[in-house]
């Protein structure tokens, strides 16, 4: 289960951050954010070398894209597609809208459930897809959102989802937290609650931020990014990332 906080704040300077940890079976292979497909050069993305696709993305003109599993549908699935290609998808488009409007159009009975976030510097979206879960129904078609001003987080359930333990405990602490401010380099807030391993008896270890369990499942990355809003006059987007787990690997700049 991964997670994805972003912060819309419109009229900002800096009207989009983001902060994502994650999670996958540590003997998954993949490699950190960079130009990895000849056929997408203005992508820069996580590559997942299992299947080739993506966790999370960003392009040229500053749209970013993130996916996150749902509950209980870790894993691929034999005769399905990979979720990974859906941010590579998503960034083949120059606005979040008309990503958000794309996608709106596939096919759920072709992936397992997913929630995918794409934004830009104007607009955000959570497009949701629930197949095979209780109540979804056969046919259940793909719910496309726009997130509002403020601070949202994504789990493996829906916006801000109270039934989410990780939510319930972490939301609170996000709002409360100082935001990162781009200018002069402070992510120390938000690079700290990435890296907590704090949980509740709920959730065990897997309740937290930064998940460790003895199972080979944990967190395996991290990223930070902003998104300016005039970019192209002086201001680029920022994305830092830890290539393994927060609180122990070093966040960098990725090259954009």
């Amino acid at each position: 289960m991964c997670t994805l906080v972003i912060l819309r704040r419109p009229r900002h300077a800096w009207p989009v951050l983001v902060a994502a940890n994650r999670d996958e079976m540590v003997s998954r292979p993949w490699q950190p954010p960079a130009r990895h497909w000849p056929d997408r050069l203005e992508v820069v993305a996580g590559l997942d070398e299992l299947a080739g696709g993506s966790w999370l993305g960003i392009n040229d003109h500053g749209v970013v894209a993130g996916i996150l599993n749902r509950v209980n549908s870790l894993g691929p699935a034999p005769g399905l597609r990979s979720r990974g290609e859906l941010p590579l998808e998503a960034l083949d488009h120059a606005e979040a809208a008309e990503a958000a409007e794309a996608l709106s159009h596939i096919d759920p009975e072709s992936y397992r459930s997913f929630n995918l976030v794409v934004a830009d510097s104007r607009q955000a979206f959570l497009i949701c897809s629930r197949r095979g879960e209780p109540g979804a129904g056969t046919g259940a078609g793909i719910e496309v959102v726009e997130l509002p001003a403020g601070l949202s987080m994504i789990t493996a359930r829906d916006r801000n989802d109270p039934s989410s333990p990780r939510l319930r405990l972490y939301l609170p602490r996000f709002a409360a937290a100082e935001p990162p401010d781009p200018e002069t380099g402070d992510w120390s807030a938000w690079q700290s609650l990435l890296a907590s391993r704090i949980h509740d008896t709920e959730a065990g270890p897997a309740g937290a931020m930064n998940v460790v369990t003895e199972s080979g499942f944990g967190t395996v990355a991290a990223s930070l990014i902003a998104l300016p809003a005039a970019q192209g006059k002086g201001e680029r987007p920022i994305w830092l990332f830890a290539a393994g787990r927060p609180g122990e690997a070093p966040f960098t700049p990725v090259a954009l």
